[in-house]
C-alpha cells in the first residue's frame, strides 16, 4: 500500500522547484508509505510522479516507485495490490514478445513491475481487466504525452484530482489524499458551498466532489485521461466554479473501465436458483478471493468484531492458514458499546491468535483531535474513532489488516433494507394529508410528555420490555411521515442527517439535486428499478460505500501505517452477490441468508445470531460531558456567524436541546463538529 501525488505544470516550468515542490507534496503522505519515497520529472512535458511506498511485496529496491516500464514508455505510480499478478505474470511468460525479448529482464517480483508489463503487452484498458484486486494508479505514457488516472471497480483506493491556479501559475494536480493536494504552492481552491451543503445531508462528501471547488475525486470503476495539447493541459483554465469534471473537453476524456450497473445487467440473465448452488459458489469465490489477498511478504491478520462479515473472513482465513491467524478487536468500558465478547467467543472457536485491547472513554477521545488531519475533508462518521484505534492496535503486530466491510451492501445487511419496505406498507395507507397532519401532532408533544410516556411503559409491562427515547423515536417517525411520498422518498429521508441543507449552509439554494442517481454516473440497472431492497445496495454500493465505509477504513487505516485489504469486494464475489435473487439474500424478514450459511459451517448460529449493531461510541453522552468544552469552542454563535458558512440559529438550537439532555442530536451536532474541526486544521 502507498500513497501517490504529481503534478502537470506545463508553463514555467522549472526544474528544481518541481523536484522541491513534488517532495513537498509526497512528505504530507508519508504516513501511506513509511519505506521508501521516489520522484519522476519529464521537465520537457513539465510532469511531475511522486511515490511514498509501504513495503508489502518484494521488500527490495526493485519494488521501487515511480517505475519505468521495459520500454520505457510508461512511468507509473501505484497505489494499492494486484492479488493475481503472479497469474498474470505466468500469462506475460507465455507471450511471444515477453518470451523473446524480456524474459530474463524481471527486475524482483513486485505487482508493479508486473502492472507496467501488462500495460505495454495487453494495453490498459485489456490489462484493467484482467486485474483482481484495489488500486488507484497515475500512469504517464511518455509516447503519447498522456496522464492516465485509474481507480479500481469498487472504490477501495482514493484518488483526487482537480485545478489549481490560473494563468501562467496554473497546474493539474492528483494525489491519494487532499492534504499532498494543498501542498502545491499555488494551491488557493475556496471551499465549495455546493459540495458542503451534500456533506451536510450525508455526512461525507460524495465523488465525484470533494469539499474544495475544482477538486474532485475520481469515481470508482474509472479512468481519467488529459494529453498535452500544444504544451497545455486541457482544462488547465478551468472554469472558477466547475462543481463536476466534464467527461470530455479537448484533450481530457472521462470514462467507466467498469461498471456495477453493467455487471447487475448481466447478472440478471444467469441469476442462482438453487440455493444449494448459490451457497457454494459464493463460499468458494470467497475462499478464492481471501487466499490472494493473503499473500504478502509481510505479517498479515485480520479486524475481528465478531459480527457476520469479519467472522465469514476469519473463518476462511483460518480454514486454510498453517497458523493461527492474528484478529484484532477493541472493547470499551461503557457495556452498551462492547462487541468484545462477541468477537472474544468466535476467536476462540476458530482457535485464532487474539489481541483484545480495551480502551477507555479517555483514551478514545484522545483521538479525536487527530479526526480531521486523518481524514483531510469533512467526515462525520463517528465509527471513525474506534477503527482508527484498532487500527492502530493491529499496526503493532501486522502490516496487513483483512476486513469485513461490503457484506451489508452486497447481501442485504442494513436494516433499512429489512423494515425500510415494511415502514412504507405501513404510511402508504393513509393519505399524504392526513400524514402531515399526524406528524405536526407528534413534534407538537414536548419531550417531557414522551420521558413520562416512557417512565409509565417502563413501570406497566415486565421488565424484558424496554423503551427508550420514545421522543426521539417518535419524532424521527415524524419526519417521515411528513415529507415521505414514495420508498424513494424514504430511502433518501433514511441516508440523510440534515434533510434540508440549504436551512443551514449559507449560500446554498436547494441547486443541487439531491437524489442520490444525481451522483452516480451508472444509470440505475433497470432489472432492479422496481425492487426497492435491491434498489437500496445499489445506491449504496456506488455511494455509501466508497465514499464513506471505504473511505473510514483506508483513512485510519493509513493513518496508522497499516494496509486494509476487503474479500468482499473482489469483483468474481461482487458478480456472484448479484446473481442471487433477493430471497436469497433477505430471507424471514432477516438479512444475509446466503452468507450465514456459509458462515454456520465453521461457527455455530448461536456465537452469531443477535441484532445488529454499529461500531460506535456514546459520543452524545460525550459531548454532554468530557467533550463538552470542545464542542462550545467549535459550535459558538459568534464563531460560526464570523466564519460564515452556516446560519448559526439551528446550530445554537440543536445544541442547547442536546446539552440538556432534551434532545439527542449527536449525528447532526458531530456533522458540524467535524466540518468545524477541519476548517480549524486548515485555516
Amino acid at each position: 500500500m502507498c500513497g501517490i501525488t504529481g503534478f502537470w505544470k506545463p508553463t514555467n516550468f522549472i526544474d528544481s522547484n518541481a523536484q522541491l515542490i513534488a517532495t513537498k507534496m509526497a512528505d504530507c503522505i508519508a504516513h501511506r508509505g513509511p519505506n521508501d519515497s521516489g520522484i519522476y520529472v519529464d521537465k520537457e512535458a513539465g510532469i511531475v510522479l511522486a511515490h511514498r511506498r509501504l513495503s508489502i511485496l518484494d521488500l527490495s529496491m526493485a519494488g521501487h516507485q515511480p517505475m519505468h516500464s521495459i520500454s520505457g514508455r510508461y512511468v507509473m505510480a501505484f497505489n494499492g495490490e494486484i492479488y493475481n499478478h503472479l497469474d498474470l505474470r505466468r500469462e506475460l511468460n507465455n507471450n511471444i514478445y515477453i518470451s523473446t525479448h524480456a524474459k530474463d529482464k524481471w527486475r524482483g517480483h513486485s505487482d508493479t513491475e508486473t502492472l507496467l508489463m501488462c500495460f505495454e503487452i495487453f494495453g490498459i484498458e485489456e490489462t484493467l481487466k484482467k486485474c483482481i484486486g484495489m488500486f488507484a494508479i497515475s500512469l504517464w505514457d511518455r509516447e503519447n504525452l498522456t496522464l492516465h488516472l485509474i481507480r479500481d471497480r469498487m472504490g477501495e483506493k482514493p484518488l483526487y484530482y482537480g485545478w489549481v491556479g490560473a494563468g501562467d501559475g496554473a497546474a493539474f494536480v492528483f494525489g491519494s489524499e487532499l492534504k499532498s493536494l494543498r501542498a502545491y504552492p499555488s494551491f488557493n481552491n475556496a471551499i465549495s458551498r455546493e459540495a458542503l451543503a451534500l456533506y451536510m445531508r450525508f455526512t461525507y462528501v460524495p465523488a465525484p466532489h470533494s469539499i474544495y471547488k475544482n477538486i474532485f475525486k475520481l469515481e470508482p470503476g474509472s479512468i481519467l485521461s488529459i494529453k498535452g495539447d500544444d504544451s497545455k493541459v486541457a482544462l488547465i483554465n478551468a472554469p472558477e466554479r466547475l462543481m463536476r469534471p466534464p467527461e470530455k473537453h479537448g484533450g481530457l476524456a472521462l470514462k467507466r473501465w467498469w461498471s456495477l450497473s453493467n455487471l447487475i445487467e448481466t447478472s440478471a440473465s444467469r441469476v442462482i436458483k438453487d440455493r444449494v448452488e448459490g451457497v457454494d459458489l459464493l463460499e468458494q469465490k470467497l475462499k478464492d478471493a481471501i487466499h490472494l489477498q493473503a499473500i504478502a511478504d509481510v505479517p498479515l491478520g485480520a479486524f475481528l468484531s465478531g459480527g457476520i462479515d469479519s467472522s465469514t473472513i476469519v473463518s476462511l482465513m483460518q480454514l486454510q492458514s498453517m497458523r493461527a491467524v492474528k484478529t484484532f478487536t477493541i472493547g470499551f468500558e461503557e457495556a452498551g458499546f462492547d462487541e468484545s465478547p462477541h468477537a472474544l467467543a468466535v476467536a476462540n472457536y476458530l482457535g485464532t491468535d487474539h489481541t483484545e485491547v480495551f480502551v477507555t472513554a479517555f483514551e478514545a477521545q484522545e483521538v479525536i483531535p487527530q479526526l480531521s488531519n486523518v481524514y483531510d475533508e469533512p467526515f462525520a462518521d463517528s465509527s471513525q474513532i474506534p477503527t482508527f484505534i484498532v487500527s492502530k492496535i493491529a499496526h503493532q503486530q501486522v502490516s496487513v489488516a483483512l476486513s469485513g466491510d461490503g457484506g451489508d451492501e452486497l447481501f442485504g445487511g442494513y436494516n433499512r433494507y429489512l423494515w425500510g419496505t415494511r415502514i412504507w406498507n405501513q404510511l402508504s395507507l393513509l393519505p399524504h394529508p392526513f400524514r402531515q397532519a399526524l406528524a405536526s401532532t407528534i413534534r407538537a408533544v414536548p419531550l417531557p410528555a414522551w420521558n413520562t410516556f416512557d417512565y409509565f411503559l417502563k413501570m406497566m409491562l415486565s421488565n424484558d420490555r424496554k423503551f427508550f427515547d420514545s421522543g426521539e423515536k417518535f419524532n424521527k417517525l415524524a419526519n417521515r411521515l411528513g415529507g415521505v411520498r414514495n420508498l424513494d422518498d424514504l430511502y433518501k429521508s433514511l441516508v440523510s442527517e440534515w434533510s434540508d441543507p440549504s436551512l443551514i449552509v449559507k449560500g446554498e439554494h436547494g441547486k443541487l439535486i439531491i437524489e442520490p442517481e444525481s451522483l452516480i454516473s451508472d444509470s440505475v440497472p433497470h432489472q432492479i428499478k422496481d425492487q426497492q431492497q435491491l434498489l437500496m445496495m445499489f445506491r449504496d454500493s456506488m455511494t455509501y460505500l466508497p465514499d464513506d465505509i471505504l473511505c473510514k477504513v483506508d483513512r485510519a487505516a493509513m493513518a496508522n501505517s497499516l494496509e486494509t485489504r476487503v474479500p468482499f469486494l473482489d469483483h468474481r464475489v461482487v458478480e456472484v452477490a448479484w446473481r442471487l435473487p433477493l430471497n436469497m439474500k433477505i430471507y424471514n424478514n432477516q438479512g444475509k441468508w446466503a452468507l450465514r450459511q456459509v458462515l454456520y459451517k465453521y461457527v455455530p448460529p448461536e456465537l452469531i445470531d443477535r441484532p445488529k449493531a454499529g461500531f460506535g461510541v456514546p459520543l452524545g453522552a460525550w459531548l454532554r460531558g468530557p467533550l463538552r468544552d470542545w464542542a462550545e469552542s467549535l459550535l459558538c454563535k459568534q464563531r460560526l456567524e464570523k466564519e460564515g458558512y452556516f446560519y448559526a440559529h439551528p446550530i445554537c438550537k440543536k445544541w442547547d436541546e442536546h446539552k440538556s439532555g432534551r434532545r439527542d442530536h449527536t449525528n447532526s451536532l458531530w456533522t458540524i463538529l467535524m466540518f468545524q474541526s477541519w476548517l480549524e486544521e486548515i485555516s
